[in-house]
């Protein structure tokens, strides 16, 4: 069921000139990305501008603006977000003492993680099939803990297991749009990950 927008807020702004209309639209999409801990459905943000108003050349232009400034806006998953450009993350380190959100990954952490990225959905039995051992519940419960996967779909085999897929988080915190962004096989052998 759609949300109806807040009743005292006037969407459409028909008392303002056009670029003065346009101008407040961008600045409410703004407020709405910077108090959002969460990628922002492009639904959400429709509720806060006129009916013919076109969120995504909003965004553009909101984009266009804070192009000099230290943040910008990603398109993450099916929503939209404010985040830190990368450029300014030793600072944000440096500042919050080792930096409290920071991921804490170990190197098999990691490994595991891009496996199920590049696999989903994945059992555990098809992750022990990749790494040739048994995958701790300890080190998916870390990943799950740091909403970088969940459970998926359960699989249509004989007990019918969970699979693991990655989150919008995973997508955040890897900087992408959607799981497109994934480099291909001949990105990965290019760069030493793999054998091309």
């Amino acid at each position: 069921m759609a949300r109806r927008p807040h009743p005292g807020l006037d969407r459409e702004l028909d008392d303002l000139p056009p670029e003065l209309r346009w101008r407040e639209w961008m600045r409410r999409i703004e407020a709405v990305l910077f108090a959002s801990a969460a990628p922002v459905p492009r639904e959400d943000l429709a509720r806060v501008v006129g009916q013919g108003a076109s969120v995504d050349l909003l965004i553009e232009d909101l984009a266009a603006g804070l192009a000099d400034r230290p943040y910008e806006i990603a398109r993450v998953g099916a929503g939209w977000l404010l985040r830190t450009r990368p450029a300014y993350a030793p600072a944000i380190l440096a500042a919050t003492d080792a930096g409290g959100q920071a991921l804490h990954l170990g190197e098999s952490d990691l490994a595991v993680l891009a496996a199920i990225a590049f696999h989903q959905p994945i059992t555990r039995d098809g992750l022990k099939e990749i790494f040739g051992k048994e995958i701790s519940r300890d080190l998916i419960g870390r990943l799950v803990e740091q909403e970088l996967i969940t459970t998926g779909p359960r699989a249509p085999q004989r007990g019918a297991p969970y699979t693991f897929v990655t989150t919008e988080g995973f997508l955040a915190a890897f900087g992408m749009e959607s799981l497109r962004d994934l480099p291909d096989a001949e990105q990965l052998a290019d760069a030493g990950v793999t054998r091309g």
